[in-house]
């Protein structure tokens, strides 16, 4: 009964892997829309690879596959998946759309690809409190809110380079799932960013969209928090 057991957590544990895995998929539809130039639909896709990013986290911790399911490595699958859904495909996007023109959109891609592949690498990534030191690279979020809000191309350069340096620096930011420090509130509004985003990309980025303004509040939170908190003493 006992070897049943642990047969069934081994297979649990092999299916935490595969759902990690289906973010390849994922980021390859995600660049067919975008060569395509389906913003709408390549933001969708990488939405759905974003809240597969946000399950299998918790579900790898709980079935243990480390221990249960070691053949492979699902830490260094995640940063495989993370590079193409996070940097790469985001930062094509930006290359490719309007919003960047001539040498800011070759600036913009350099810094981000470039300064990105360096911060993955990073020992010193995650802190003690498995928040983040430095911006990690969460370019999928802010690139879609760029779609959204379309800002003129001076501010887009300013903030891409700002938080292409940001990922050097000794700031905090939170992860919404493992740091648990106002993880009440940090939670929730990572999962209605994920809505607003989903919503946004729906409706083809319709500047009317109530989804817009709860973009901006949401994104507004977790990119600062981790720097609040930082700020804030921990009452002991």
């Amino acid at each position: 009964m006992r070897h049943h057991g642990q047969m069934d957590i081994r297979i649990k544990a092999l299916f935490v892997h595969l759902l990690t895995a289906t973010g390849a998929v994922l980021s390859m539809l995600a660049l067919l829309a975008a060569a395509e130039g389906q913003w709408s639909m390549m933001f969708l896709w990488l939405v759905t690879a974003f809240f597969v990013d946000g399950i299998d986290g918790p579900l790898a911790r709980r079935y243990d596959v480390k221990a249960n399911f070691p053949l492979y490595d699902g830490v260094l699958m995640d940063l495989i998946i993370d590079y193409l859904t996070y940097v790469f495909i985001p930062a094509f996007a930006l290359f490719q759309s309007s919003l960047l023109p001539g040498w800011t959109g070759w600036l913009a891609i350099i810094a981000i690809t470039y300064g990105s592949v360096v911060y993955f690498s990073d020992t010193r990534m995650k802190t003690k409190d498995n928040s983040f030191q430095g911006f990690p690279g969460a370019w999928n979020m802010l690139v879609l809110v760029l779609f959204a809000l379309k800002p003129g191309y001076w501010t887009i350069l300013v903030v891409v380079v700002a938080l292409a340096i940001a990922m050097f620096l000794p700031l905090k930011f939170i992860h919404p799932v493992r740091t648990k420090r106002w993880r009440v509130v940090s939670l929730p509004v990572a999962l209605l960013w994920t809505f607003f985003a989903g919503w946004a990309a729906w409706v083809d980025f319709d500047p009317a969209s109530w989804a817009h303004w709860g973009l901006v509040v949401t994104s507004f939170y977790l990119l600062l928090v981790g720097i609040v908190q930082q700020i804030v003493p921990e009452r002991r």
